[in-house]
């Protein structure tokens, strides 16, 4: 009796212990297992990273946006500012010129030059306006150009020419400030005093009786590949010279 016992222990102590093995091998993970969990860990890691880099290129964006506004804000500032203070010669120091004589050096003169919707404007006038990037104190009348120049590595940029020296011939220089970048399109309009408008103008010119515009409308795209800024405002001129 006393050894029919014993084997019936011993066979239920081998029974727990396959049952106590089989346990600890059920708590381990298989290779296909780690392989899904490696899978499914990828396709998390994935989609985070996307997201945040998705999050990060609309952060770029919208700072670029507002660096591109601001700029743009600005540099319509300054035309205007340099439109308000404009300087027309008048009758009697104003004279018609002659046949071969010199323009006046306060003549206002502009043309524009379209590509497709685009359109690239260049502006002379005079102005009280002179601005000193040598820490001088000249005051005066200046010349005042606005003219588009494209880079040979870069997009369209806005220039300003302000110059004391009134030239006869206008020669573009590399000292020359830039006021905007990525200029899609400038454009400047002269409103005559019966409200015609026009993309040329000449005031040296009998096409226009010799007069200068009464308003100069503008307008200014400036923009990349995510997105384009619109600006347009009018200017009334505070002197003009009517028609001879």
């Amino acid at each position: 009796m006393m050894k029919e016992n014993h084997t019936i222990s011993g066979v239920t102590n081998l029974y727990i212990k396959k049952n106590m093995d089989n346990r600890k091998i059920s708590y381990g993970f298989t290779l296909l297992e780690i392989l899904v969990a490696i899978f499914v860990f990828g396709i998390i890691m994935t989609a985070l990273f996307s997201s945040f880099n998705a999050v990060s290129t609309t952060t770029e964006a919208v700072d670029r946006g507002i660096s591109s506004y601001e700029t743009a804000k600005d540099c319509m500032k300054i035309i205007v500012n340099d439109l308000q203070s404009i300087y027309v010669s008048m009758p009697p120091a104003y004279v018609i010129p002659a046949f071969n004589s010199d323009s006046d050096p306060f003549r206002i003169e502009g043309e524009t030059r379209f590509d497709g919707d685009a359109g690239f404007s260049k502006l002379r006038f005079t102005s009280h306006e002179h601005i000193s990037f040598e820490n001088k104190s000249d005051k005066g009348i200046a010349e005042i150009i606005y003219y588009i120049h494209e880079p040979d590595d870069g997009d369209y940029v806005l220039k300003r020419s302000d110059n004391l020296q009134l030239s006869k011939l206008f020669e573009p220089k590399d000292s020359d400030p830039v006021l905007c970048e990525n200029v899609k399109s400038l454009v400047f309009r002269y409103f005559d005093d019966e409200g015609e408008v026009y993309d040329a103008w000449d005031s040296d010119s009998d096409e226009h009786g010799y007069s200068t515009p009464q308003a100069i409308g503008i307008k200014l795209e400036i923009g990349d590949d995510y997105g384009s800024f619109h600006f347009e405002t009018k200017v009334a001129l505070k002197v003009f010279r009517k028609k001879t």
